[in-house]
């Protein structure tokens, strides 16, 4: 609209429909989102930790670029825990956005507030994880 007046959707069962489908849509992003940083992290920390014990064995060389594996496992538990953080700005950004008044007609949530997912409770507890392992690699010298 012209004059910045927020267009208001008709509620309709179709509509209604579309916007729950949207709204799992969002869930199951943020769901992929806590997959692949539990990968990452996982992945990187076990880097570490599979180098760090092989360095430490007997009759094993030393390795040729002995910071490298540090430097990766720091990489990818970084990726892993940011990549995260701003999925869960978007995943809020939009919740916010499909609970706005454009759709409060279709959304049929009325005054209800909005209760945070599973997988919300889940991504901070990994992100917390994956601060705690970035630290802890960090300062294993």
């Amino acid at each position: 609209m012209a004059d910045g007046a927020v267009e208001v959707v008709q509620p309709k069962t179709e509509t209604h429909f579309s916007w729950m489908r949207t709204r799992m849509s969002v869930e199951r992003t943020l769901m992929s989102w806590v997959r692949t940083a539990t990968a990452l992290i996982g992945f990187g920390f076990t880097i570490f930790q599979f180098f760090d014990k092989m360095a430490a064995m007997e009759g094993v060389a030393a390795p040729q670029h002995p910071r490298a594996p540090r430097l990766l496992a720091l990489s990818l538990i970084a990726i892993g825990a940011v990549g995260l953080s701003m999925a869960l700005l978007v995943y809020r950004q939009t919740i916010r956005y499909l609970h706005g008044p454009e759709f409060a007609l279709i959304a049929g949530t009325g005054d209800r507030q909005m209760s945070a997912h599973p997988a919300v409770y889940a991504a901070v507890l990994l992100v917390l994880v994956g601060i705690v392992a970035f630290g802890a690699v960090l300062l294993r010298t």
